[in-house]
């Protein structure tokens, strides 16, 4: 590759990493073509990428982006998962084919700009997804809203109900 071409190359990642705040850096060793396939095409589905880059490469790119978490963990054959603004998402991916294949390896996240260790993203995975957490806290306001109209309606039923009382007592009483 001519000094051009890495040099676009890095651009290129550089930008890439500029998109994805969360990113997760593993070590693909193990794998073979239709493995890494399949890995590809699942993360694509949760609209997650992979690239596989020269750790100078990746050094570099990093660097043009002031991030300085990783560079201890760019060693090795290295994959990079860009998880975009989900980190949910790709964890899970990433930690569920790890289970069913044991690899890739996870050697180091970076989720919104901090480092976060293989344990945490495990966790990370374990999270329900971002739509199904919206989903619990609109529940969750929900509940209290749906009490208090039912105590109102209650109350507007009690309401009514004396003055109907009311007015046959003075129908009663004329």
């Amino acid at each position: 590759m001519s000094k051009p071409e890495r040099q676009a190359t890095v651009d290129a990642l550089a930008e890439q990493l500029r998109a994805s705040p969360n990113l997760y850096v593993t070590d693909f060793s193990g794998l073979n073509v239709l493995r890494m396939t399949e890995f590809r095409r699942r993360l694509r589905a949760a609209g997650v990428s992979y690239v596989v880059v020269k750790n100078t490469l990746a050094q570099r790119a990093l660097a043009a982006n002031a991030v300085t978490e990783l560079e201890g963990h760019l060693k090795g054959p290295t994959g990079l998962v860009l998880a975009g603004r989900d980190p949910v998402a790709a964890a899970k991916v990433l930690t569920d084919f790890a289970k069913e294949f044991e690899k890739p390896a996870i050697k180091i996240g970076l989720v919104d700009g901090k480092a976060v260790t293989p344990e945490q993203v495990k966790r990370l995975a374990s999270l329900p997804s971002r739509e199904q957490l919206l989903g619990q806290l609109g529940g969750a306001l929900q509940a209290p809203l749906a009490q208090f109209a039912g105590a109102m309606t209650g109350l507007f039923y009690q309401v009514v109900g004396a003055l109907e009382a009311l007015r046959s007592q003075r129908s009663a009483a004329s």
